[in-house]
């Protein structure tokens, strides 16, 4: 008996439906535009940043959204976000400092975070922006970059929290290990360099930012950032801000069934008790011993009921402590909230497209589809997420089924768009567009490079009525919810 085929069908915003239902208005970018192309809604980034806002709002939380720009290079999405609003901006380097503030986001919304050399952190003393602290040596440079100038406002990262296993179960456990961060257990030295400073650093407040989806580790670190704000209280700092980072996920499956189909699939045929769904029989962590299914699945929850605004909601709705839920905390005791969503926000944002260069029979009942692309231009296997693209049929014809593998345009092996074998309701023709959906978070362009002179993707924004500019010259309209 023949196994059902596997299907992992995107989320689809309408308005990203509504692009990719119209195949003329793809095939000619893509014709004009070259082939990967990329094309973003900034209308949809403020519409994500404003419920972020309205989950602080609906709990009386005072705070701020910030956009974590490493996710996606797009000036049009800085300027959309900086025009018209009041939400920030994350940087992490030089040039994505230089891309807000010519986007429109002065000093005053902009944080700073990830690893920094010194023109980085000199750029961000001269200009006042605050600066999250990821350890003490970096507390002592710029201690040292500003010490002529007092009120440098910094924020101070924390790693290595502490809490319970479980409700009443008493046993502590304490959080995954991160590069980043300085340890809770250092936090007198933290002060200690504070109080040599002489007012040249201001404390703001604490941060965190956890690589993992796990609701209860980020309970515990949020209560070792309020214990930390409180510590820092008693030694006379006006702190009032804890920084939660990102971490809310996207749900990117359309059928959350498909996602459980898959899993299982793959077990299944890791165990060969199935043919092979994967090239070369790819486990992506799981592998068979004695018959048995070992190992772990290193991908991304394709499917996630609880993410975005609704992720943060939970948090925010949980037991601290002290007893109370963290949004009675936050408010009673007239602490901010910052939030730094990355691929949260850019949630239905963008789309990769591609032309079909090449459709060729492999083997007994499967095909090789070449795309005028690579494995970096769409990175979504680099990240571990797995969802089918979309076909655009441009040629007329009738269509068969079928499945297969997506290659990319390098002379590379391993230069496969997917390691998972696609089932195509329709097979895809020469000339047709594939598109992969909602890949603006990461996957559009954080990997893109120009391997063997391959050009990288040009960036078009495009609004609800279907008008397009080319990113660079996007600007924002004054009214933006009528193209959301």
């Amino acid at each position: 008996m023949t196994p059902m085929p596997i299907r992992l069908q995107p989320r689809l915003s309408e308005p990203i439906r509504t692009v990719l239902d119209d195949a003329d208005l793809l095939d000619q970018l893509v014709y004009a535009l070259g082939s990967p192309l990329n094309l973003v809604l900034p209308g949809r980034i403020l519409h994500n940043a404003d419920a972020f806002a309205e989950v602080l709002a609906q709990r009386a939380v005072r705070g701020h959204v910030h956009y974590a720009h490493k996710a996606n290079r797009s000036a049009g999405l800085v300027r959309q976000l900086a025009h018209g609003s009041a939400h920030r901006i994350d940087v992490a380097s030089v040039g994505e400092l230089r891309n807000a503030l010519a986007g429109g986001f002065g000093p005053d919304r902009i944080i700073a975070t990830g690893p920094k050399n010194a023109a980085f952190l000199g750029l961000c003393a001269t200009l006042g922006i605050t600066v999250v602290i990821d350890s003490l040596a970096e507390l002592q440079q710029l201690g040292v970059l500003r010490r002529d100038t007092p009120g440098q406002p910094v924020l101070i990262r924390l790693s290595g929290f502490a809490g319970t296993a479980g409700a009443g179960a008493g046993a502590v456990r304490l959080s995954r290990s991160s590069r980043f961060g300085i340890a809770m257990a250092d936090l007198p030295d933290v002060f200690e360099l504070l109080a040599g400073c002489d007012g040249t650093l201001v404390l703001r407040g604490f941060a965190y930012h956890l690589d993992t989806i796990d609701i209860g580790e980020k309970v515990a670190a949020f209560d070792g950032c309020l214990s930390a704000l409180e510590q820092s209280r008693d030694r006379g700092h006006l702190a009032d801000v804890v920084d939660v980072g990102g971490g809310f996920g996207v749900d990117y499956l359309a059928v959350p069934q498909e996602w459980d189909n898959f899993t299982s699939a793959l077990g299944e045929a890791v165990l060969g008790r199935r043919p092979p769904i994967t090239w070369q029989g790819t486990g992506y962590g799981l592998r068979a011993e004695a018959g048995r299914l070992r190992g772990s699945l290193n991908l991304y929850p394709a499917s996630r009921p609880l993410a975005g605004p609704d992720y943060l909601a939970t948090i925010l709705d949980s037991r601290s402590a002290v007893g109370a839920t963290f949004a009675t905390a936050l408010s009673e005791s007239l602490v901010e909230l910052w939030v730094e969503p990355g691929r949260a926000l850019l949630d239905q944002v963008g789309v990769v497209a591609a032309r079909v260069l090449e459709v060729r029979r492999h083997g007994p009942g499967e095909v090789f589809v070449r795309v005028d692309l690579n494995a970096r231009d769409v990175s979504c296997e680099e990240h571990g997420v797995q969802m089918d693209p979309v076909l655009v049929p441009v040629g007329p014809g009738e269509r068969s089924q079928g499945e297969g593998y997506i290659l990319g345009n390098l002379c590379l092996e391993a230069d496969l768009v997917t390691r998972r074998r696609i089932h195509f309701p329709r097979l895809p023709q020469v000339g047709d567009v594939l598109a992969w959906a909602n890949t603006a978070g990461y996957f559009m362009d954080f990997s893109a490079d120009h391997a063997l002179s391959q050009p990288v993707a040009r960036t078009v924004t495009i609004t609800g009525d279907r008008r397009w500019q080319l990113d660079e010259e996007f600007l924002p309209r004054t009214q933006v919810k009528e193209y959301v």
